[in-house]
Parts: C-alpha cells; sequence; structure tokens
C-alpha cells in the first residue's frame, strides 16, 4: 500500500512540474519516514554520501569551464571561425552549428551549457538570415545533445562513479559515437538545404578567415589538451576540469582581454547555481536509491532483466527503450543513480561490458534531453527562440531520427566501439 502511494506521489509531482530533484526527495523521505525500524537521517547520510566523491568534483568544474569560456567570448570566437569555414555552403549555419557543438562538447562537457552558451548566439542568427524557428530550435537541441556524448562529459563522469570504471576508458568509446552522430545530424542538414531552400553566406576571404582561425585557436586547442592530458595519464578526469576552467581564465584574461576580474564571482555564482541542480538531484536520488533498496526493487528488476529472451541484444534493446521512457521525464543524472545499479550486474552477467552498457544508456539519456516533456535542451532551445516546446520538437524530430539510427548501430555492433579504448587501455579489457 505504502509503495503504490508513494509512486503516486512521485508521478503527481511530476505532473504539476515539481523539479525531478524535490519529487525525489520528499518521496524517499516520506518512505523512510513511515519505516519505523529505520531513522529518518539515513535520508540526509545517504544525500551526503551520494556527494562524496572526488570524480564528481568534476562535474561543477566542467560547469565552471563552459561559462568561463562563455564570459570571455571564446565562445564567440570559435562560432566565427567555424562559420568561415562552413559558411558559404548551403544550409552553412545550421552545419557550423552542429560542427561547434562537437568542439564545444570537447569543452564543457554538458549539453545544458551548450544550448544556453551555443544557442543564444546561433538561434537568433539563424532565425535571422532565414531559417524557419523549428529549424533553428531542431539543430541546436540535437546537436546540443553531443556535449553529453563526446568527451569529456559530465554524464559520463557520473556514470563510472556508480558502475566504478575506468572514466578514461568511458571518454574513449564515446569518440566515435559523438563524431557519427554528429556526421548524421549534418547528413540530415544536407537533405532538408535542398528540400526547404536553406540560405548560404558569401564566402569569407581567405584572410580573414586564417585571421578569426589564428583567434580562436586557443579554443579549438582544448579538448585535444584535455583529451590528451587524460589518455597519456598526466592528470585524471577531474584535474582535467581543473585545468579546463584554469585554462579558459587565463586565455579569457590574458589572450582575449575578456574576463574582468570583477565578474569572477557573478561567474562563480552561475556556476554553483547551475551544478547544484545537477548534484542535488544526484544526492536525492541516492536517498531514493536507498528506499527501493528496501523494496528490493533491484532484485525483481535484475530478475526481469536475466530472464529475457534473445541473450545480448533483447537485453540492450529493453534497456534502450526503458531509458527513452525515463528520459522523457527524468535529468540523466538521477535516472542513472537510480538505474544503472539494478540493470548492471545483469549486463555483466550476458557478458556486456559495462563500458558498452554506459555508453548506451549514455547516448539514450541525451537523446531524452530532446524529448518532451522533460527534455532540458529542447525547452531551453525553444525558450530563446520564443516557440512552444511542441513546434520545437516538431523541428528536433528529423535529427533525432538520424540520432536513433546511430544509436540502433551500437546496438547490433557493441564491441566495435571499444577498440579505442581496448587499445589505449589495454589492461582493462
Amino acid at each position: 500500500m505504502l509503495g503504490a502511494f508513494l509512486v503516486f506521489m512521485f508521478v503527481f509531482f511530476v505532473a504539476i512540474g515539481v523539479p525531478i530533484s524535490f519529487a525525489l526527495g520528499v518521496v524517499s523521505f516520506t518512505g523512510i519516514a513511515c519505516m519505523p525500524d529505520i531513522p529518518n537521517t539515513v535520508v540526509f547520510t545517504k544525500m551526503f554520501n551520494g556527494l562524496n566523491s572526488f570524480t564528481l568534483l568534476a562535474v561543477p568544474l566542467f560547469i565552471l569551464a563552459a561559462n568561463l569560456m562563455n564570459e570571455g567570448g571564446i565562445t564567440e570566437k570559435l562560432i566565427e571561425c567555424i562559420c568561415d569555414l562552413v559558411g558559404h555552403f548551403k544550409g552553412g549555419l545550421a552545419y557550423a552549428n552542429v560542427l561547434v557543438s562537437m568542439v564545444f562538447a570537447g569543452i564543457s562537457g554538458s549539453s545544458q551549457a551548450d544550448t544556453s552558451g551555443v544557442g543564444k548566439i546561433f538561434i537568433p542568427s539563424m532565425e535571422k538570415q532565414g531559417y524557419d524557428k523549428g529549424t533553428s530550435v531542431g539543430v541546436t537541441a540535437a546537436s546540443s545533445t553531443l556535449g553529453s556524448i563526446i568527451p569529456p562529459s559530465i554524464t559520463m563522469v557520473v556514470y563510472a562513479g556508480i558502475s566504478n570504471t575506468s572514466t578514461g576508458a568511458l571518454f574513449m568509446s564515446g569518440i566515435v559515437p559523438g563524431i557519427l552522430l554528429g556526421v548524421a545530424q549534418m547528413l540530415v542538414v544536407k537533405a532538408y538545404s535542398k528540400k526547404k531552400n536553406f540560405p548560404q553566406s558569401e564566402r569569407v576571404p581567405l584572410n580573414i578567415a586564417l585571421k578569426h582561425t589564428f583567434v580562436s585557436m586557443p579554443a579549438l586547442l582544448t579538448p585535444i589538451i584535455l583529451i590528451g592530458g587524460i589518455v597519456s595519464g598526466l592528470f585524471t578526469p577531474t584535474e582535467s576540469a581543473a585545468f579546463a576552467c584554469m585554462y579558459a581564465l587565463l586565455v579569457g584574461i590574458f589572450f582575449y582581454h575578456s574576463i574582468k576580474i570583477s565578474r569572477l564571482p557573478h561567474i562563480l555564482i552561475e556556476t554553483m547555481k547551475m551544478a547544484s541542480l545537477s548534484l542535488f538531484a544526484l544526492a536525492t536520488a541516492n536517498s531514493l536509491g536507498e528506499l527501493l533498496s528496501y523494496y528490493r526493487l533491484n532484485v525483481l528488476v535484475q530478475g526481469f532483466f536475466t530472464s529475457l529472451p534473445g541473450g545480448r541484444l533483447i537485453f540492450l534493446v529493453v534497456v534502450v527503450l526503458f531509458f527513452l521512457f525515463v528520459g522523457t521525464f527524468m535529468d540523466a543524472v538521477p535516472a542513472m543513480i537510480l538505474f544503472v545499479p539494478i540493470i548492471l550486474p545483469s549486463a555483466v552477467a550476458l557478458g556486456i561490458s559495462p563500458i558498452i552498457l554506459g555508453l548506451i544508456i549514455i547516448v539514450t539519456l541525451a537523446l531524452g534531453l530532446v524529448t518532451p516533456p522533460y527534455g532540458l535542451c529542447l525547452l531551453l532551445a525553444s525558450s530563446i527562440s520564443g516557440i512552444s516546446i511542441e513546434e520545437g520538437f516538431y523541428g528536433t524530430l528529423p535529427y533525432f531520427l538520424s540520432s536513433l539510427a546511430v544509436l540502433l548501430l551500437m546496438l547490433l555492433f557493441p564491441d566495435v566501439w571499444l577498440i579505442i579504448p581496448a587499445t589505449l587501455f589495454p589492461g582493462m579489457f
């Protein structure tokens, strides 16, 4: 009876628009408070322990790095450089949107930061050039999902902490799928550029393009420095996030002269606000996970997954369908906290690498960022353009379907994506 009431409470809170982190916290506290043999302090202990991790320190640091990039005008320089390269093609701004997201993903590690930073520039620019609002929102929202897949990635850091797997190996597994997703989205742009007669810009003179490329070089080098440092063992993913912050700060102050010391308190406050959303959701999800363990839900779900016929493929298909559903109303961090510990033992029993499972779950939950009603990237992009989320999703749909096609390839050939991490980290496979 209590279990049914808690499920109803959670669904009701989500339906009326209560933030998912608060819904998880209230439900977990109510459930444990109704159990006479368990002290209420368990909720707060689990919340604290869930955040007491050196690995998770990378979350606010990557957000800070993205905010410093935006404040320092590095994002604008990057956009200007890539627009010079592809803007003269039909649909050039749409191509540039995807390419900038791919590069920005290697800096910020956050899809939401991509949508906020890149979307504020690209969406008005695309609409001014003649793109319809649905296309400008669709390309921006869909390409922003690459921030969760192309390393470094905040969601990968969280998954690695939950599953006790190598963050570096998980990062390396996301490179090829992330590039394929970007290429698939650009193929959709190419197809629609003829159908919708997308506009194009005039070709930028070579000397100006070279000048813009030189100016944006610090931003272009950032992903190479971060990933190279992790692969070489020079620093851990968390240390790479700290390095990204220092790099962005120094470049903004001394190279671009665009970051003012007086603005640093504002940047730090904005970072804390953004980081608190993910970290508080992670903390409350930990407490709800403790409640679910008392109901032995993990045993029931594990039994369901291990009893599935058809082996690994059917298992992975069910996992994708499950997380596609979860992603419509829940952010990636609490979804992984709640369900990865339940699903992971079944995957290992079927011979599925935790790295592959994590990659597929992360890509699936990234797609949830553009699916209503919760899709945060879709909400942000739609609000920038001033259209409804339904109109925004209609514009996003072709790019969403192209990403699903890449996800299907990942399901059919799961071991292929282990080639790069197995080569760079041979002792782990």
